[in-house]
């Protein structure tokens, strides 16, 4: 039987409460949104002065992360990016009621190399969405000693 890691509210928490000190350290209201492996929300918050979007952006990059394990940026990227037009995946952001994200801000939550959940972040533009994902990937993996967390920098494909 293989054992897996299960994402936990206090882990949740753990990454969404660095997430907001990063983007207060920027001045920038964001929406943290974290979700189990399936992408159903353990933990939403939103900052006050956040944008009333931005809960639902952020739980669909986080649906999208976890649920595809892929960070949502990729899907645009150059020059295949499967969103694209003209590449095969063209149109997958209308999948699932429109809860599929394709721009930057989701990141899948991968610990010991199996995807546990997602992130998403809304309320800045994608560079300062990735830096708060990143300091909630940093800070979980700080949580979990003696596990691997993939930082949203690492994620490549």
């Amino acid at each position: 039987m293989r054992q897996s890691f299960k994402l936990e509210l206090a882990e949740a928490r753990h990454m969404i409460a660095a997430a907001i000190r990063k983007s207060a350290e920027m001045g920038v209201a964001e929406t943290v949104c974290v979700t189990d492996e399936g992408g159903y929300p353990l933990a939403l918050e939103r900052m006050d002065g956040a944008r009333i979007t931005g809960p639902q952006i952020a739980w669909n990059k986080a649906f999208t992360a976890a649920g595809h394990k892929r960070s949502t940026h990729l899907f645009n990227q150059p020059p295949n990016g499967p969103a694209l037009p003209g590449n095969e995946a063209f149109g997958i952001q209308w999948s699932f009621d429109g809860k599929f994200a394709v721009f930057v801000g989701g990141f899948p939550i991968v610990v010991d190399d199996e995807v546990v959940g997602g992130i998403g972040l809304s309320g800045g533009n994608g560079e300062q969405d990735t830096q708060c994902g990143v300091a909630a990937l940093q800070a979980l993996q700080e949580l979990l000693q003696g596990h691997r967390v993939l930082v949203a920098a690492d994620i490549k494909k």
